[in-house]
């Protein structure tokens, strides 16, 4: 990635103001600028991505959907197993993102990926139900996640699996064995994150953990670039729907 690219795309992070009435349209001001930068620039940003793929169970005939899924790079991490699923939905509010998410797919040549500029809170695939969604650093990004997390499970067939990795912060005094979060940690990066309408939350966790059974489930840190000497929380967490 060039350098004059990798200022660009630190600009609209950082400098560039978000402008627009509705959520969508805040998205839009926020990635359009760095649609073509987003996936070089945030290898080095999101981290988690490729152990939750490579952890989700995918068996033949499955429909997938990915809520947030912006330029669609996130298959990548299946590697070949992007072929098991019958069909993949990648949803997402962004255009500018979902361009490069199509141009992706064109190129690949995925005949049974599908992507689609709809809210994750109301989306409904052509098939009804679905086997597996995920949320990949999308669910800070959604102003009502609950509403998210519900649809996604009132969309997952019985036994069907939800993988999800995003930034966090503990809460004060988290349940036993999960990690616990000095009071930097607890104030900083909700504050950081926010300037570009990222919220990191101490809820996500006990919310998912709460509806879903757990298959997988990891508290990690991951060091900044842009910010020597600090290191960011993030989960994974995969659940299965009771069958029952």
């Amino acid at each position: 990635m060039s350098i004059l690219r990798e200022w660009k795309a630190l600009y609209h992070i950082a400098l560039s103001p978000i402008r627009g009435a509705t959520h969508a349209e805040r998205l839009e001001s926020f990635y359009q600028g760095q649609a073509d930068a987003y996936d070089q620039f945030r290898k080095h940003l999101l981290k988690g991505r490729e152990e939750m793929y490579s952890a989700l169970p995918l068996e033949p005939g499955n429909v997938m959907m990915e809520l947030g899924a912006g330029t669609g790079h996130n298959l990548t991490f299946l590697g070949d197993r992007v072929q098991i699923p019958q069909k993949i939905h990648l949803v997402d509010l962004s255009r500018s993102l979902l361009d490069v998410a199509n141009k992706r797919i064109e190129s690949n040549g995925w005949k049974h990926v599908e992507a689609h500029e709809a809210d994750a809170t109301t989306f409904v695939p052509p098939e009804g139900k679905v086997d597996v969604v995920t949320f990949s650093y999308s669910l800070t990004m959604i102003p009502d996640w609950f509403a998210a997390i519900d649809h996604a499970y009132s969309l997952l067939k019985p036994g069907g699996v939800i993988g999800v990795v995003d930034f966090y912060v503990a809460r004060k005094y988290p349940d036993a064995p999960n990690k616990k979060h000095g009071w930097f940690t607890r104030s900083f990066w909700p504050v950081w994150f926010n300037l570009d309408n990222v919220y990191p939350t101490a809820d996500h966790m006990p919310y998912l953990r709460r509806k879903f059974e757990t298959i997988h489930f990891e508290e990690c840190k991951a060091w900044m670039r842009y910010l020597p000497g600090l290191r960011v929380p993030y989960y994974i967490f995969i659940g299965r729907k009771p069958s029952s």
